[in-house]
């Protein structure tokens, strides 16, 4: 199992064991309630809300032909789900790459923020961006889609 499936496994697995509390003492309401909320969190901390990542070298070939920027995130991260959320249908124009998958863009991101693992790192014409607005990033986003 690679690292971005942790975290929502384990809110299926926290998820399971404490609905299966009130679902066996008689109270199967408040089982049905809890689950539910423990797969949303971990459908949320997923890789699948994201769109589908390429490595680094692909998302900069494919930024340099069509100018648009590159996202460096990593699941579970809140600052890159809220950006991802906030953007909308306008985060497929970007190229994500995923930097649990892709040795490639963490060696990126860490040259881009002295050493850290800081996501999401958005890249724009050849200039790295840490945490920005996400009204920013649709701003850099270009009108042809």
């Amino acid at each position: 199992m690679t690292r971005s499936w942790i975290l929502p496994t384990l809110f299926m697995l926290c998820g399971s064991a404490v609905a299966a509390v009130p679902a066996l003492s008689g109270s199967p309401g408040t089982a049905a309630v809890l689950l539910p909320m423990f797969v949303l969190l971990a459908g949320i901390h997923s890789p699948l809300v994201f769109p589908r990542p390429v490595s680094a070298r692909e998302a900069q070939r494919r930024s340099a032909a069509d100018s648009r920027p590159v996202v460096f995130w990593r699941p579970g991260c809140t600052y890159c789900l809220r950006l991802r959320l906030k953007l909308g249908r306008s985060a497929r124009q970007l190229h994500w790459v995923n930097i649990w998958r892709d040795p490639a863009g963490a060696a990126a991101v860490r040259a881009a923020t002295g050493g850290d693992e800081t996501v999401p790192t958005i890249v724009v014409a050849g200039r790295p961006h840490i945490n920005p607005d996400p009204a920013w990033v649709r701003e850099q986003l270009t009108p042809s889609e």
